[in-house]
């Protein structure tokens, strides 16, 4: 059974990561940026539902 070839998915350049609290309550949010875009690490100011306020969240590397 002859048919049309599949073609390939095109690779995702985007990478996982984790924005962590500066609030030192380990909470974070899961991001992505595409790395050949940003080179910098971002740094948002987002909302921590443990101490109720909005802090800054830097970019960490996520650990697997």
């Amino acid at each position: 059974m002859a048919g049309k070839p599949k073609a390939s998915k095109a690779k995702r350049n985007s990478i996982l990561f984790k924005m962590v609290s500066t609030a030192d309550t380990g909470f974070y949010y899961l991001a992505r940026r595409n790395p050949k875009q940003k080179q910098e690490k971002m740094v948002f100011t987002k909302y921590d539902p443990i101490v109720r306020k909005h802090v800054e969240f830097k970019e960490q590397k996520l650990s697997s």
